[in-house]
């Protein structure tokens, strides 16, 4: 009886915390969804950049979803690659692939930046001299960070959005 008492406490003192969840309706009846498909995502010119932005795509402007385009969503994508280990006995070489992507959302109406940000994914790939298997490891590596930095900036928005977008 005494557990049952106590969750009961900690359930009530919840309601009056302000905790809401990410994905709710805002006061205005707008959630972070509606929010996410008003903004725009400008296009890159490189094939890293491509992929994060149609990984973003896909997450906030599903196709039929996408509302007034109120933000506009720069993307300035960097990968730079390294060399982990190579092993020239064998021909192996592991690679590292780290994809930086700076961001920046601003009000499509002022122009004024709201948000900006920089986040990054590093992820490895073997070399192992067989030109069809290292071309495929590499655009395999670049497809994993981009979704991996995809993600990151969505949960971002989403979370800017949830407290101070439309």
């Amino acid at each position: 009886m005494e557990k049952v008492i106590y969750c009961l406490i900690v359930l009530l003192s919840l309601t009056g915390c302000g905790f809401k969840p990410l994905y709710s309706s805002g006061s205005d009846g707008r959630g972070v969804v509606a929010s996410l498909s008003s903004i725009a995502i400008q296009e890159t010119d490189t094939r890293a950049g491509q992929l994060v932005r149609n990984s973003l795509l896909s997450s906030i402007r599903p196709a039929g979803t996408a509302g007034d385009n109120l933000y506009k969503l720069v993307l300035n994508p960097e990968v730079t690659q390294s060399t982990l280990v190579d092993r020239s006995i064998p021909g192996i070489k592991r690679m590292r692939l780290r994809l930086t992507v700076t961001y920046q959302l601003m009000e499509t109406a002022s122009g004024a930046e709201v948000s900006s940000g920089k986040t990054f994914s590093a992820v490895s790939y073997d070399i192992i001299r067989e030109p069809v298997a290292d071309l495929q490891a590499e655009a395999n590596a670049t497809s994993r960070a981009a979704k991996e930095v995809a993600s990151d900036i969505h949960t971002r928005l989403a979370a800017y959005m949830a407290s101070y977008g439309t």
